[in-house]
């Protein structure tokens, strides 16, 4: 079990994005937090009280000389009723970086610690306000692409995934239980636990939710992380217009030289909830020059790298050797070709082409038509045909999916073990070493060394 955070130690970090702003905060934590704003605060009403979880109006002043730094909002929140559970400042001041700095300074020189990135919400898991699941989820909802990524996040977040991962503990712990008794009382000629009984406990209440959510880690990764969506295509098929449709922006250059575009040009597009990495490529073709050339190889290294390639021809004409030969070089992907041009008379013949064509959308950049069916089968190509998303939230991250796994195996054994008349305390081993493995989740049982890692993710000030 975590220990708590030392309490001696108070911290201090700008909590808001780099970058000019209307407001920027910097938050305080730990036994000193008021004593330290009082240090550089001055309140307009010299009498008040600081009253818990108000706001106060006044100025922040070098202590030294009483130089005034800015004007600010104030406010006191104390423990337990706080993000850390430890006492809380939090400084509203012009969202400038310099004002922000040099406030931050002042604080510093008063003896606050600079907090490391994530060290907030580490206090706050370490003090008992909110689990592993729940700090982790604090990670997707700054970093979300998308509306359903954040609500993945918010679900986290609410406890969903706690929840789950908590009922199969408590099923386990009962477990455990019956197995203890019946390892110290191995005399009794009456047999204490009734085997059939607890297999159907064990998948009912375990192996199945256990097998749910590891199913379910798939749509968290890509909520969570997206997938890359390459598109790939001979000089001049409309790479580039596709890309600005797609975005609803004029993101690349679209001019009738062939080799346009020389490098990748990467973006994010929100399809059906899925962040989704774009990447228009160089036009792949053989008498480049060698800036040119350049650009087709890191084309080269998105294709390997890519989930789905998108393979753009131009409708209004037949296909070449060329568009053959590229076909060739990237249909061992995921592939979906895409027959752009299609407000342009069509020359390309379809029923000699099935091995491009075949199952082949067709579209017109320009005119944006054929787009939604295009999401469509971007969407469904990358989630594996899901008709829909379960809903309830609990989609585990990869950390937490290893442990899911990790947890199944062990459990797996004990089922085999139960079956086969296996002794008890053998059976014991592997359902301790599953309750460990899924307290690793929660963080009931994870080592300083992971946790370091997944708060060393976050942002400073949070």
């Amino acid at each position: 079990m975590p220990q708590p955070a030392n309490d001696r130690t108070t911290i201090a970090a700008i909590s808001t994005p780099p970058g000019a702003g209307g407001i920027g905060i910097i938050r305080i934590s730990g036994p000193q937090a008021l004593t330290m704003m009082q240090q550089v605060f001055r309140p307009a009403d010299r009498h008040c009280s600081y009253t818990s979880h108000r706001l106060y109006y006044g100025k922040i002043v070098e202590p030294s000389s009483e130089r005034f730094l800015d004007e600010v909002l104030a406010v006191y929140m104390a423990a337990p009723r706080t993000y850390t559970r430890e006492d809380v400042v939090e400084i509203h001041a012009h969202g400038g970086h310099l004002v922000l700095q040099s406030i931050l300074e002042l604080l510093l020189a008063g003896g606050a610690h600079l907090a490391q990135p994530g060290e907030f919400t580490k206090r706050a898991f370490l003090n008992g306000r909110i689990d592993l699941t729940r700090a982790e989820a604090v990670i997707d909802i700054l970093s979300a692409r998308t509306r359903k990524g954040v609500d993945l996040a918010l679900e986290q977040m609410s406890g969903t995934l706690y929840r789950c991962v908590d009922a199969m503990r408590t099923s386990l712990v009962r477990l455990r239980a019956l197995l203890e008794v019946a390892i110290d009382f191995p005399e009794e000629d009456v047999e204490i636990i009734d085997r059939p009984a607890l297999l159907e406990q064990l998948e009912d209440d375990v192996l199945q939710p256990l097998h749910s959510l590891i199913t379910s880690s798939t749509q968290g990764r890509l909520l969570r992380e997206g997938a890359l969506v390459v598109i790939v295509g001979l000089p001049n098929v409309g790479k580039s217009s596709l890309l600005n449709t797609l975005l609803q922006q004029e993101r690349a250059l679209v001019t009738p030289v062939p080799g346009t575009t020389r490098d990748t040009i990467e973006e994010y597009v929100d399809i059906g909830g899925l962040p989704i990495k774009l990447v228009d490529t160089a036009g792949i073709r053989d008498d480049a020059g060698e800036i040119e050339r350049l650009g087709i190889e890191r084309a080269r290294n998105s294709i390997n790298r890519s989930d789905l390639v998108l393979f753009v021809i131009d409708g209004s004409r037949e296909l070449t050797v060329e568009d053959r030969n590229l076909f060739q070089a990237v249909c061992h992907k995921p592939l979906l070709t895409v027959i752009n041009k299609s407000d342009l008379p069509q020359r390309l013949d379809r029923d000699s082409e099935t091995t491009i064509c075949d199952n082949g959308l067709t579209i017109s950049a320009l005119n944006h038509d054929g787009l939604a069916a295009l999401k469509q089968q971007i969407f469904e190509r990358i989630t594996g045909g899901r008709e829909q998303w379960q809903e309830e939230g609990c989609a585990p991250n990869l950390r937490q999916d290893i442990a899911l796994q990790q947890a199944q195996r062990s459990l797996l054994l004990v089922r085999q073990g139960l079956e086969d008349g296996v002794s008890n305390d053998l059976i014991a081993i592997d359902l301790l070493d599953g309750l460990n493995h899924l307290g690793e989740i929660v963080g009931e049982t994870t080592t300083e060394d992971m946790l370091d890692v997944i708060f060393n993710q976050f942002c400073l000030g949070k």
